[in-house]
């Protein structure tokens, strides 16, 4: 375990000058992107007097340097400043919403595991056939699809027209009471309740975002587990697992599938750190109130300190994320466990 430590040690310091990198790349690109939160926020037909007196109420006015400086302080002391949109604190509009961000996301990925390694192994099974040749296609068609497409056409089909969906209107109907919110997470919290009526709903508005969220991981995770099935098959102890005339199942799901599960739960977590920062559109087109959706009404209106703290928030989780995968594959893989 020293070596699991050792290496968590070593990219949780690498990870330092990656997120100091994206605190200053982040507040560059917020004001060189066009748009001023002054005249934003000024009103329908602002004076010029008034757009400056904001400007210095915003302390704008001042040079780049020392708004900088000034962030960095507030930033050391946990303080991501104020959004001007909602008026409060950027880090309690954060925690408000990021766990439905993560719940959105994890769906999704639990969803797109479901179907992706299953797929995998039938394809690697089948390698060099129709269906490994049609995988190959729809897989590059999946990814090759926007997001917002998707999503569009699901709420198209199965609310529009089938009628079985829900309205994309958020987590739960307009006329629901939420249960008692314990963890933040509505479908835990309405499981802790016992709330089925309200578990009923959360789902069902969960399925749609979900779905159009998983299409983009389902064809990396499919092609990492046919890859990594296709080498397990091929090495010597699943030959000699075969000539003792194990039954085929057995040989494919208990000795295969186990040992190639290790860079598909790698992929997996990579993938989950891309679902988050990919489902910012998919958070819109459902009315999802997650960090994605608010981010983007925040570059809308120019909202400097929001459009920091959405991006900090995410380089951060993709630190932890990273952290956690390294962690992972020392705990199931003996070699790097006796590292160290």
């Amino acid at each position: 375990m020293r070596g699991v430590a050792g290496v968590a040690a070593r990219r949780l310091a690498a990870g330092v000058p990656t997120l100091v990198g994206i605190v200053i790349v982040s507040f560059i690109l917020t004001r060189i992107l066009p748009g001023d939160p002054a005249v934003y926020f000024a009103g329908a037909a602002p004076t010029p007097e008034a757009i400056e007196d904001l400007r210095h109420v915003l302390q704008l006015d001042r040079p780049l340097w020392e708004q900088f400086t000034a962030y960095v302080i507030h930033l050391l002391h946990g303080d991501l400043g104020r959004s001007l949109v909602t008026g409060q604190p950027v880090t309690a509009d954060l925690l408000s919403r990021l766990p439905n961000t993560i719940e959105l996301t994890g769906a999704a990925l639990l969803l797109a595991i479901a179907i992706a390694i299953p797929l995998g192994v039938q394809v690697a099974l089948h390698r060099g056939r129709a269906l490994d040749h049609g995988f190959r296609i729809l897989s590059t068609v999946a990814l090759s699809v926007p997001g917002f497409f998707s999503a569009l056409v699901l709420v198209f089909v199965f609310y529009y027209l089938a009628a079985v969906a829900p309205a994309p209107l958020g987590q739960l109907d307009a006329m629901a009471f939420p249960p008692p919110s314990r963890t933040g997470f509505l479908v835990i919290d309405a499981l802790a309740a016992r709330d089925w009526q309200n578990l009923r709903d959360a789902l069902a508005h969960l399925a749609l975002p979900a779905t159009a969220l998983a299409f983009a991981a389902i064809g990396p995770l499919a092609r990492v587990t046919r890859a990594s099935m296709l080498a397990v098959l091929s090495s010597d102890y699943i030959r000699a697992a075969r000539s003792h005339d194990l039954a085929r199942r057995k040989i494919i799901y208990v000795y295969a599938l186990r040992n190639a599960l290790l860079p598909v739960l790698t992929t997996a977590g990579f993938v989950f750190s891309y679902l988050i920062s990919a489902n910012v559109v998919i958070e819109k087109v459902f009315a999802w109130p997650g960090v994605g959706s608010y981010a983007l009404d925040a570059l809308a209106s120019s909202d400097y300190a929001a459009v920091q703290g959405f991006i900090l928030a995410i380089a951060v989780l993709y630190v932890l994320i990273s952290i956690g995968l390294d962690v992972l594959s020392g705990v199931l893989d003996v070699r790097l466990r006796s590292v160290g």
